[in-house]
């Protein structure tokens, strides 16, 4: 039974980490992750990984001259 829960957990993660899920099976999944480590592990873990590619995206710059070759690779000069 347990388990049941675990894999509804996960065919709704997506949603849930987004706010896009309704209210009533958000408080199933918050009273499943109260007492379920292994899913609240990857919810958080999930959450982490959002978190650091959200910051690391701001930071990051494209080395010069990479955006051209890649656009030629491909096939997309147009846009240069």
């Amino acid at each position: 039974m347990e388990h049941e829960s675990c894999r509804q957990l996960l065919g709704s993660l997506s949603e849930y980490i987004d706010g896009s899920l309704e209210t009533e099976l958000c408080a199933k999944i918050e009273q499943h992750l109260s007492d379920c480590e292994n899913c609240r592990i990857v919810v958080d873990s999930l959450n982490k990984t959002i978190s650091l590619y959200h910051t690391s995206a701001q930071n990051s710059t494209v080395p010069e001259g990479v955006r051209e070759r890649l656009l030629r690779c491909l096939d997309l000069s147009e846009y240069l």
